[in-house]
């Protein structure tokens, strides 16, 4: 919650200093804005190798049935999430946040940053991902103890990075985002674009919860309130938190005492903490469709074209790191090569999708019990051992 309340102060100083601070005063904080997203770029190729490279090395092998349902069960619920979250988006955010394009200010008028600075990547989004699959699934079929080592201890770097460096310093460019849109003019209008989204992506998430333990307390003949209720301790941590694998250990017990045996929730837990992200991909779509009603100069896709976007962002978001924001800087990568996202356009999207993480995560890891549930019931006797209540 530390860091929410940092993007907001952000959002709060950057549309001071773009309404009332001297001109020099806001390029300051937009040339700030241009290196940070420099490194920004720079660092997202190497997020996508070093982490799902390891995300895909680091699966077990050796729960083949139990380890497909569990993955095949995340992944369609990633899935059907991100569709729903189009589906409804692009009827609700046009039709609220009418008016709202980001006009751009008169020729001559815009600021710019005092001086610009090219970083470019090591290498292409594309590429990385290619790589990172072709290496992942080398490393488990070859059981390559050194090369697993090696993407793991990269991925520790680009965590440290993440941690150390890009994450504290993301307020400050998101202030540098809302200074040029408050010189330009159109800082009230993202903002009410902003709220709308916010409450929708919410609603959606708890329609997902919903959903979800529906189709759970079917199969295991249990009433959907009860496992919902059995799982609000673990969604109120992962506010907290804003991290799904800090708040396994409350995830653990809560589906324990849903009923789930212990055998099957050591397994599906953790797993499911790294591969199921219905609610991040409903505010990242919902995010996104937010971004392109506020840009004009980006076209709202048709179904058919989000859908590759999702099905790719489902994979993406494998072994997302375990801190605040690793989905949507995992989902970066897909904004700029699938959806023609500029670095303006991504800087919005960071602060959008920032400032509601924690709603994100929370129903990803509520969604985890249901999923729980469902795998306990498919494993029926296969896995020996007295339920846990």
């Amino acid at each position: 919650m530390k860091l929410i309340l940092k993007l907001i102060a952000g959002i709060v100083l950057g549309i001071l200093i773009g309404l009332f601070a001297p001109a020099w005063i806001t390029q300051t904080l937009l040339t700030f804005r241009d290196l940070f997203g420099q490194l920004l770029f720079f660092t997202i190729p190497l997020l996508i190798l070093f982490f799902i490279t390891s995300g895909i090395a680091g699966l077990p092998r050796d729960s083949g049935v139990l380890l497909g349902r569990t993955l095949g069960t995340a992944y369609l619920s990633t899935i059907l999430a991100g569709t729903l979250a189009f589906l409804v988006a692009a009827v609700v955010v046009p039709m609220l946040a009418s008016g709202a394009g980001a006009t751009p200010p008169p020729e001559g008028e815009a600021l710019e940053a005092f001086f610009e600075i090219e970083i470019p990547p090591l290498f292409g989004i594309m590429t990385a991902l290619a790589t990172a699959f072709i290496f992942g699934l080398g490393i488990t079929a070859t059981d390559s103890h050194q090369l697993k080592t090696l993407f793991d201890q990269g991925r520790d770097v680009i965590s440290k990075l993440l941690v150390a460096v890009i994450i504290p310093l993301l307020p400050f460019y998101i202030a540098g985002v809302f200074a040029e849109l408050a010189a330009a003019g159109t800082v009230f209008e993202t903002l009410q674009t902003f709220g709308v989204v916010l409450l929708l992506s919410i609603a959606l998430h708890w329609a997902w919860i919903v959903t979800l333990f529906v189709v759970a307390g079917l199969q295991a003949g249990r009433s959907p309130l009860s496992l919902i209720r059995n799982m609000l301790p673990a969604y109120f941590t992962a506010l907290g938190t804003m991290s799904s694998a800090a708040t396994i250990p409350v995830t653990l017990q809560s589906t324990r005492n849903n009923g789930v045996k212990r055998e099957v929730s050591s397994f599906t837990v953790p797993l499911c903490a790294t591969t199921h992200l219905a609610g991040s991909t409903i505010t990242i779509v919902a995010c996104t469709v937010a971004v392109m009603v506020l840009h004009d100069a980006l076209a709202m896709p048709t179904l058919w074209d989000m859908i590759p976007f999702i099905l790719m962002l489902g994979i993406v978001m494998l072994a997302a790191p375990g801190v605040p924001g690793g989905a949507v800087m995992s989902a970066i990568a897909l904004l700029t090569s699938m959806l023609g996202f500029g670095e303006s356009a991504v800087a919005l999207m960071i602060a959008l999708y920032m400032a509601q993480d924690s709603f994100g995560t929370a129903a990803n890891v509520t969604g985890d019990g249901a999923i729980a549930v469902m795998i306990d019931e498919a494993a029926g006797d296969q896995t020996p051992g007295p339920k846990s209540s």
